[in-house]
Order: structure tokens, then sequence, then C-alpha cells
């Protein structure tokens, strides 16, 4: 079909991990695409304000830490001088070589880009409005790519800049001239999820007191609480306050800080803080592309309802990521992206499976769990086996000072097979792609027990947590 500006066989909305997947891939595949996104680089939130810059802030976090745990082992450095400025642009020149590389990708592939906001008039066609003006483009099919956004603060009215949700806590030298032009002595986390968790240990291994407020009775509610508690414990060694069934009941503006009400079932209680970072989770966008006027429905959430394709309830109209609910990962966007590419290709794509998702918190320590979990198999009266394997035992976690970790399988009684794994501790964002495959491949225990690790490696505590299921471990 010849190249048309205002039309296109398959419109993808969205560039970030979800959108430009879809989109490289089905160019692959030989459709013309256009690509409209409403930023001015592609990647999305993932790139530009999400998973790359955060895991920059926390790698230096870590790389302090490291230094600091180092004093007992018998060598001692001096105190790190950090430099806010300097650490903002190696970050803005990460992202820029990433974006600047998926440009290039585009072009190679000729996927037409489009900058704008898209919104749909029809199953059939769709308005972007740029900053050229507003241009209508009709396609035959389309991926719904669109992301979420930081969900307000309930029942909080605030406009203050001190007052930040993730994209404003990325910003240390931003954060920091709202305050004394350095990091703020005192830093407020409204929410104990993974994002929230994560900004405490850049912000607290930069020396700013940290206060964490949770709703829950857990941090991390959605995972085991064997998992979270090496980290609680880190964070309260480090010097973090941790208040859990703790709600904000009222923030307000003050010259030298935010003064926040909070309530717990010990009392009301308030402080002031320098920066207040409001981390309660994400809400899907797919309420700002007009999806009605496509017919597309969405669920009491304002998610997408997907099939194994990632079709919507218009044949052909696909959605892909945040917009299709949790989990809301870019790993699982870009794989559903490719999913609905292929099917929007007229291939018989195998359709998505969620049951393998790894989940990671780039904590100190990290977390990472994939498949199910004891507190779901709980809730559901499914009967698992347990397999743990204590990091104390390890001899390279114990050489590297990562004895607080442990990893953990979990196995069916009946058939042995593995259906999920979760471990605590130093690179479990790495280790834990073996169990993923594991049990995309349908292993049992045996299976991981039989194959033989390097020693001394941490990668090795997952053999010997197979051992231990197997009744074969000889490391206990």
């Amino acid at each position: 079909m010849a190249r048309d500006g205002n039309h296109a066989e398959l419109l993808v909305i969205g560039g970030g991990p979800g959108g430009y997947t879809a989109a490289f891939r089905a160019a692959d595949l030989g459709l013309d695409v256009t690509l409209v996104e409403r930023h001015d680089s592609l990647g999305g939130a993932c790139l530009n304000v999400g998973c790359i810059p955060s895991k920059i802030l926390l790698h230096i976090a870590e790389t302090v830490i490291a230094a600091r745990d180092m004093k007992e082992r018998g060598v001692e450095f001096g105190a790190p001088d950090v430099k806010l400025e300097q650490i903002d642009e190696y970050k803005a020149r990460v992202i820029a070589r990433l974006t600047k590389g998926l440009s290039a990708l585009a072009k190679r592939r000729k996927v037409r880009v489009m900058r704008g906001d898209a919104a749909f008039i029809s199953a059939e066609a769709a308005e972007c409005k740029g900053a050229d003006g507003v241009r209508t483009i009709t396609f035959e099919r389309a991926i719904i790519a669109v992301g979420a956004r930081p969900r307000p603060l309930p029942d909080v009215q605030c406009d203050d800049p001190r007052l930040v949700d993730s994209t404003g806590a990325l910003m240390l030298a931003r954060a920091s001239k709202k305050t004394t032009q350095k990091m703020p002595k005192k830093m407020l986390v409204i929410g104990g999820g993974v994002i929230g968790l994560e900004m405490a240990c850049v912000y607290g291994a930069l020396d700013t007191q940290v206060t964490i407020v949770e709703a829950e009775r857990r941090l991390m509610a959605e995972c085991d609480p064997d998992l979270v508690k090496p980290l609680e414990e880190r964070l309260a060694k480090s010097g973090a306050t941790i208040l859990k069934s703790t709600r904000i009941t009222g923030v307000e503006t003050e010259k030298n800080g935010l003064k926040v009400a909070f309530t717990h079932a010990g009392g009301d209680g308030e402080d002031v803080f320098e920066l207040a970072l409001a981390s309660v989770g994400r809400v899907s966008n797919a309420d700002r592309i007009g999806a009605d006027k496509a017919g597309v429905t969405l669920d009491e959430r304002g998610n997408i309802p997907t099939d194994g394709q990632q079709r919507t309830n218009i044949e052909r109209i696909f959605a892909v990521g945040d917009v299709t609910g949790a989990p809301l990962l870019a790993h699982k966007a870009a794989h559903q992206g490719k999913v609905a590419a292929e099917a929007a290709a007229g291939r018989k794509s195998a359709f998505f499976d969620a049951m393998a998702i790894p989940n990671v918190a780039y904590t100190h320590p990290e977390i990472a769990w994939t498949g199910l979990n004891e507190l779901e198999a709980e809730r559901r009266s499914i009967a698992v086996q347990r397999g743990v394997f204590p990091w104390s035992a390890s001899g390279r976690a114990l050489g590297t000072g990562a004895d607080e970790g442990l990893t953990k399988i979990l196995r069916d009684p009946a058939s042995k097979r593995i259906v999920g794994a979760g471990i605590v501790g130093r690179n479990a964002g790495e280790l834990i792609a073996e169990i993923v495959l594991a049990m995309e491949m349908g292993a049992e225990s045996g299976d991981i027990a039989a194959s033989i690790h390097p020693h001394p490696t941490l990668s090795e505590t997952l053999g010997l947590t197979a051992e231990v299921l197997e009744k074969t471990v000889t490391d206990l």
C-alpha cells in the first residue's frame, strides 16, 4: 500500500515500551505504521521518567551504601561529595542516548512518528493534536499503548512544588532548589509500594532522613512478607521511620516545608518535611483517548479489557501495557506489544500468558518474585510446597555482605513443577530470570537441582533451594 501521511494500516497510540515495540514488530512484518507520541521523545514513562532514570539513581545509591559498608571490612572511604546537578546531567545523557536510539530504529523501519495527543473520533479514525495543528488519521487497525499516570493523593488538596510525584522525585537538583540547594534534610514518602521504597532508598543513601507512611499493615502488600522483611530491617537500620496502617489526613504549606497530618492506631500526629513524595499507585490513561468514540469499553477501574491476543471488544483495535491493568511493568507491555503486532499482521500469535511475569523492586536489598506467591496460594486455597535457602549459608553472600537475603521456590506437590519463586538480596532481579525460564519450560524442582550452578555465586542459591525441595541439600 502506498504510504499516506493521513492513513495507516496500523496506528499505534503511545511510544512507550509497549507502543514502540508493537510499532517496530509490525513494521518488520511489512505493515505501514504510524506511531503517535505526545512527548518529544520515544520511550514513554519507563525510559524518560521511570525505569531507566530511577535505576541510575539507585545504582548511585547502591555505590554509596557499598562504600559505607566497606568500613567494617577494613577499607574506609571519605564522605561522598554529591553533586546533584551533575547527577541529573548524567541521567539526562543516558536517557538522550536511548531515546535517540529509538528514533533511529523507527527511521530505519520507516515507522512514521507523529508528535501530539491522539484521540479516537471513530473506530476507523483518530485526531492528532500537535504543534502544527490537528490532523485526522484513518487506520485499518490500531494499538492503544498510552500507559498510566501517577494517582493523586485522595482527599488532599495541596498545590505546592515540594509535594512531588515519582517524576519530580527523580530530579534531585530540581527538588533541592525548592529547599536549601542540597538534598532535603527530611522527606516523606507517602505509599510503601515499589516506587516509594525505591525512592526512599535513593534519598536515604544520600543522607536524607526518610519517613515512609503506608496505609496497609505491610509494605509492598503484593509481596510475601518474608521477602520484604530484610528490606524493612535495612531501612530501619539506616534511620528511616516506617509508619504502617497510617493515613495522611492533610498537607499544609509552610515556609520551611510541608506540614503533614496523619492518623494511625496510636493516635494522630503531624510533622514538617522539606519534600514529600506522593506514591500511591498509578491510573490508566485510557480515559484520555476518546475510547468511547471508537466503541472501546473500559472496566470499572478504567482499564481496557483484552483477550489473549490483546484485542479489545472492537476487533480491529488492540491494547497493550498499563492501560490493560496490573501488573504495570515495562517488560509486560513490550511482550504484549509483540503479541498485538503479530495478531494485527494476521499471524496466529501465541496468546499472552501472564503466569511467569517477573516483578522486581530495585531497592537495597533487591526483591524479585514471579508466578504464584504464598499469599496468593493461601487466598486461592492452592496447595504448594515451599523450599527456602537462607543466604547466611551462602559463601558468596557472606563474602559480599549480602547474607540478609534468601531464595524461595514454590512447587506443585503432585507434579513437582515450579509454580512460583521469590528472591530478596543483591541482584535478585537478575537471578529471577532462571525461574521464569524454568516455569515457561515446565521444569520440575529436580531439573534445577540437577543443573550444576557455578560456585561460589548467588545463582547457586537457586540450585540449593531446589535441593531443599528435593531433600538432597547438604549445605544446610
